[in-house]
Order: structure tokens, then C-alpha cells, then sequence
């Protein structure tokens, strides 16, 4: 089953990506990397849901 997400990139490129990520960044830095990229993708669904961010409200109080 192909997933539509990512087109005609097969399993052999998928694994080269991942290996050049770990490369670059390093075995240590991937979680907080990932970490990152989950909190700026929960930022932008609540901001398309239109929910603001609690720490917001705390420094403008």
C-alpha cells in the first residue's frame, strides 16, 4: 500500500533521508528536533482552530 503523502518515494529513499538526518543532527538532537516540529504543528492547529496559547495570555497580564 502505497501512502499517498509521499508520492513515488519508495522505501530505499525513505531510509537514505533518515539516514542523512541522523547524520547531520546527530542521535541526540532528533528528539528535541522532533520535539520542536510537534509543538510548532500543535501551535498552528490551535491557531487555525482559533485557540490561543496560555503562555500568551500569562505575559501579557
Amino acid at each position: 500500500m502505497k501512502l499517498l503523502l509521499f508520492g513515488n518515494i519508495g522505501g530505499t529513499e525513505i531510509l537514505l533521508i533518515v539516514l542523512l538526518v541522523l547524520l547531520l543532527f546527530g542521535g541526540t538532537k532528533i528528539p528535541e528536533l522532533m520535539r520542536g516540529i510537534g509543538k510548532g504543528v500543535k501551535s498552528f492547529r490551535d491557531g487555525m482552530d482559533g485557540k490561543s496559547d496560555p503562555e500568551d495570555e500569562k505575559k501579557d497580564k
